[in-house]
C-alpha cells in the first residue's frame, strides 16, 4: 500500500523553514513521503508595528490555519510560543518535538558598559520589555521586528545597547552554538556577543515546536504521534495552561517555565505576570509531583490572579486598548 504524501505547511522565514525541514526529515526517516508548502503570514508582512498593536491573536499561525482547513496543507509546523492557547475548531495538536534551549539572550557589540547607563534595548516582545525594565528601570526599549538576520542588521546599524533574541532561534540558524554564559554571535550582518539572561523567565512554550493537523485526519495524526516528545508535551501544556488562565485572550507580559526534575520526579515551575512598564511583578516558584501536571498551570495562575493579578490584568488590557 502506497502511503499518501504529507503536505507540510510553514511560514517562509528562514527559521520557520528550518523547523519545517526538521519535521520533514523525521517523517522521512519513518518512511513517510512529504512536501513542504511555504506561505507568508501577516506577522511576517507587517513589520512596522509592535505585535501587541496589531490586535490579532495567532498572527503567525492564522494563514496556515486557513490553508489547512482549505486542504492546501495536511499539517503545519509552528514555534509553539506563537500558537494561541485555543486552537481553531477542527485543528488539533499532533506533536510537540523535543524542546531546544529555552533561554533569552542579550546580543550586543561587545561592551556591557551600557548596562549601568541610560540606554536603549530593542525587542518586539512585551514580556521581554517588561522584564528588562523591571531589572533596568533607567533604560528604555524600542520595538524590533523581522527575521533574525534583519534584526541583527538593525542592531548593527543602531546606537542601541543591545537587542534580545531567543537562544533557540540563534542556535537553529547556527548563529551561536555555545551554551555558556557568554557566546559569540556569527552572522554576515553582525559581529558581537550574546549574554544568556538566566534571570529572564521565557515565554510559555519557548524553544518548543508544535505540529498541528485536522482532527479527522487520522493518517497525519498517527504519523505525528511518532514524533511527539512526552516530557516536552507535559511541560509546555503546564505553561500554556498557566498563560491561558491568566490572560483570557489578551496579550500580556507573562513568563512561564516548567522543567521535569528526574531526580525528584517533580515538575519545577516558575512563572510571573508583569506590568507593561516593568514596575510590577507578581511571581510564583514551586515544585510539584509530576502526577499533578494536568491542573498545575491553572492552579498556579489562579494563585497569581488572587495575589493581585486580576487587577493588574485589567490594567494591562486597558493600556493595550489605548
Amino acid at each position: 500500500m502506497v502511503k499518501r504524501k504529507i503536505k507540510i505547511g510553514t511560514r517562509d522565514s528562514e527559521l520557520a523553514l528550518w523547523q519545517a525541514h526538521t519535521v520533514e526529515k523525521q517523517l522521512n526517516d519513518l518512511g513517510y513521503a512529504t512536501e513542504i508548502v511555504a506561505v507568508k503570514s501577516q506577522g511576517d508582512i507587517i513589520l512596522d508595528k509592535p505585535l501587541y498593536e496589531l490586535g490579532i491573536t495567532g498572527i503567525f499561525t492564522k494563514t496556515l490555519d486557513v490553508a489547512m482547513i482549505a486542504g492546501q496543507v495536511d499539517i503545519a509546523v509552528h514555534s509553539m510560543k506563537d500558537v494561541p492557547t485555543a486552537l481553531p475548531q477542527g485543528i488539533v495538536q499532533g506533536a510537540v518535538l523535543e524542546r531546544a534551549n529555552t533561554a533569552d539572550i542579550l546580543v550586543h557589540k561587545g561592551n556591557l558598559n551600557f548596562l549601568a547607563q541610560a540606554s536603549t534595548i530593542a525587542t518586539g516582545s512585551l514580556r521581554r520589555q517588561a522584564q528588562w525594565l523591571n531589572k533596568y528601570p533607567q533604560h528604555k526599549t524600542v520595538d524590533l521586528r523581522g527575521n533574525v538576520n534583519t534584526r541583527l542588521q538593525k542592531l548593527q546599524d543602531s546606537d542601541w545597547g543591545g537587542a534580545i533574541f531567543a537562544a533557540a532561534g540563534l542556535e537553529r540558524l547556527s548563529f551561536s552554538k555555545d551554551n555558556s554564559k557568554s557566546i559569540e554571535i556569527k552572522s554576515p550582518s553582525f559581529g558581537g556577543v550574546g549574554e544568556v539572561l538566566d534571570w529572564m523567565i521565557p515565554a510559555p512554550a519557548q524553544g518548543a515546536m508544535m505540529v498541528v493537523a485536522m482532527a479527522e485526519d487520522s493518517f497525519a495524526l498517527d504519523a505525528l504521534q511518532e514524533l511527539n516528545h512526552i516530557e516536552t508535551e507535559i511541560c509546555t501544556y503546564i505553561e500554556r495552561q498557566f498563560l491561558r488562565t491568566l490572560e483570557g485572550g489578551c496579550t500580556a507580559p507573562i513568563g512561564a517555565l516548567a522543567v521535569y526534575n528526574e531526580k525528584t520526579d517533580e515538575i519545577d515551575f516558575k512563572g510571573a505576570l508583569f506590568s507593561i512598564d516593568g514596575e510590577q511583578k507578581i511571581g510564583i516558584e514551586r515544585s510539584f509531583p509530576i502526577s499533578e501536571w494536568k491542573k498545575l498551570g491553572m492552579t498556579l495562575a489562579q494563585e497569581i490572579l488572587a495575589n493581585g493579578g486580576t487587577t493588574l490584568m485589567a490594567e494591562i488590557k486597558a493600556q493595550l486598548k489605548k
